[in-house]
């Protein structure tokens, strides 16, 4: 076992706020899925399309026309976030992007799991419905360690369910990466 630093990791910034049953398609279109993350000129490009597939309703853009990174740091959403297909570009694109973390009430179970293997991004459950509570554009700061999230807009604080064993895992940069690190698997020679 590692030490994990996870404690005193904390994510500070915009955060951008969806509801329930976020999909695959709304997180990145299929039709994007033919860009190669391991590619760094196509995994920007992946970022750039994070959340280009939410209906009109949505009058913010995640990313702003020909900008390939976003300003919202944390993604906010509601229950079933990431159900659908079991695409691995769905955290890849949010984590390309730019996005440090989504919030949410809970997760199809295949996107938390892609969250943690690729160490794109934080996938961290809500106790309550902070989707309702938060708006897009409020600055807030989640502190890893403490399992809480703070809106700094609001001035309300939330409990947010300890990351446990996946947080070492993300903090690597993904399952390949902790287990060079830890030495299951020989590390890449250079």
């Amino acid at each position: 076992s590692i030490p994990s630093d996870t404690s005193t990791t904390t994510f500070h910034g915009l955060c951008y706020v969806v509801g329930d049953n976020i999909d695959t398609d709304q997180i990145i279109p299929a039709e994007y899925l033919t860009l190669v993350p391991s590619n760094p000129d196509e995994y920007e490009k992946l970022g750039s399309y994070a959340l280009i597939g939410l209906p009109s309703s949505y009058a913010t853009r995640f990313i702003e026309p020909n900008e390939t990174k976003t300003k919202y740091s944390i993604v906010i959403g509601g229950a079933n976030f990431g159900c659908g297909s079991s695409r691995e570009h769905a955290p890849v694109a949010l984590g390309a992007a730019g996005a440090k973390a989504v919030v949410a009430e809970s997760y199809a179970r295949i996107f938390f799991r892609n969250s943690v293997a690729t160490g794109e991004v934080y996938p961290l459950e809500s106790e309550v419905r902070i989707c309702e509570e938060c708006r897009t554009g409020d600055v807030v700061t989640i502190e890893l360690g403490e399992s809480r999230l703070i809106n700094h807009t609001t001035g309300k604080e939330y409990k947010l369910k300890p990351i446990g064993d996946a947080g070492p895992v993300i903090e690597a940069g993904g399952i390949f990466a902790y287990a060079r690190k830890t030495g299951m698997i020989p590390s890449l020679s250079k």
